[in-house]
């Protein structure tokens, strides 16, 4: 036993260093509130004025939580916090838009093991500045100090985000039909998925994350850390500006599983690996680790971070309308009745619907 009084601090949480790291990062949170946030920052509850839901004929709402997986990781090697921000309000907000809905607001949550302030103040920095750019407003979020279950200097981050759609205006399956094409958006690279794969692939190859990779055009680690393309704001210019009938987010599980996801029973979309040139971190982690294509597919982006589903005579306009938005994007396919026929791959993530074979080779940029 103890001769000596054992305190919270004692036991490895510094609230005063919470209070520190709030301080910080509060202007940056304050940034992303219209008027419709109530209470500012530091309440037990974020408040969200929902008045203009009563304008709505029949309003749903959305809702979406993830986190960025091993990612962070990397972002604690390189000791570089102000981007992971961005990687989590992308694999939250925009898996909300793929339904047409707006993201209205997101909270998030921290755990580390030791509150340092000004790395939380970086991380919800980060956090806070895609909220702005997706126009979401950051209305609450927790850190929580875990000693002796995460290392003094590790974390993780999760965050849940909820908007609105109007019945009606509701994308998905339903409304896709034979002859849609598939429009493919690029990525900014690898995003957040399949990082279990890339670190594994760096650590047997030995590469250092301050390596220097000439193909890359920069060292190894600010390449792995690019932060994840927002896609809200273009997807629901998109939405607004022509037909569309439904969008798919490429997270874990690559393009055909996530593709798959959207379409009904029935249908079978065909991509075109050739219609694009993979960056070439995909194709550097391939060749560093022998990984075979398939798997890769199956597992990361390969350069198509969100695909839109629209009627094959709105092509033009689509691509119009996301070149405006500065988001690089192609015809990849099209919509045909299923053929029964062989590789076909469906019933992802528990869906039983429609299907997407991938057809061609892949072009290396």
């Amino acid at each position: 036993m103890s001769d000596q009084p054992i305190t919270y601090a004692a036991a490895g949480v510094d609230t005063a260093a919470g209070d520190r790291a709030v301080e910080l990062m509060k202007d940056a949170v304050r940034a992303t509130h219209g008027p419709q946030v109530l209470g500012g920052v530091g309440g037990f509850a974020g408040l969200y004025d929902a008045s203009a839901l009563k304008d709505y004929r029949r309003p749903l709402l959305a809702t979406s939580t993830d986190g960025v997986g091993t990612k962070v990781a990397i972002a604690q090697a390189m000791d570089v916090h102000d981007t992971i921000g961005f990687d989590l309000v992308g694999m939250v907000v925009d898996d909300i838009v793929v339904v047409g809905a707006r993201p209205l607001v997101m909270t998030d949550y921290i755990a580390c093991g030791r509150v340092v302030p000004e790395r939380i103040a970086a991380i919800v920095r980060g956090i806070a500045a895609a909220c702005a750019e997706a126009g979401t407003a950051l209305v609450g979020g927790e850190t929580a100090e875990h000693p002796g279950l995460l290392g003094p200097d590790e974390y993780d981050v999760a965050g849940a985000a909820t908007g609105v759609v109007e019945a009606d205006a509701l994308l998905g399956p339903d409304r896709v039909r034979s002859g849609d094409v598939v429009i493919a958006m690029a990525s900014s690279g690898l995003h957040s998925n399949g990082f279990s794969l890339v670190r594994r692939v760096i650590e047997v190859a030995g590469w250092s994350l301050d390596r220097e990779v000439p193909e890359l055009g920069q060292a190894l680690g600010l390449e792995l850390l690019t932060p994840t393309r927002l896609y809200t704001r273009p997807c629901l210019d998109l939405a607004a500006a022509v037909e569309v009938h439904a969008m798919s987010h490429v997270t874990g599980g690559g393009l055909a599983a996530n593709l798959a996801r959207v379409l009904p029973a029935g249908l079978v979309a065909t991509v075109d690996r050739g219609t694009w040139a993979v960056p070439p971190v995909f194709e550097l982690v391939r060749g560093l680790g022998q990984v075979p294509w398939d798997d890769l597919e199956g597992t990361l982006n390969l350069g198509v971070g969100m695909v839109a589903v629209v009627p094959a005579d709105a092509a033009d306009a689509a691509l119009a309308s996301l070149a405006a938005s500065g988001v690089p994007a192609w015809v990849a396919g099209e919509i045909g009745q299923d053929d029964a026929g062989a590789d076909v791959v469906r019933g992802t993530k528990g869906v039983q619907g429609g299907g997407v074979r991938l057809v061609g080779g892949y072009r290396v940029a």
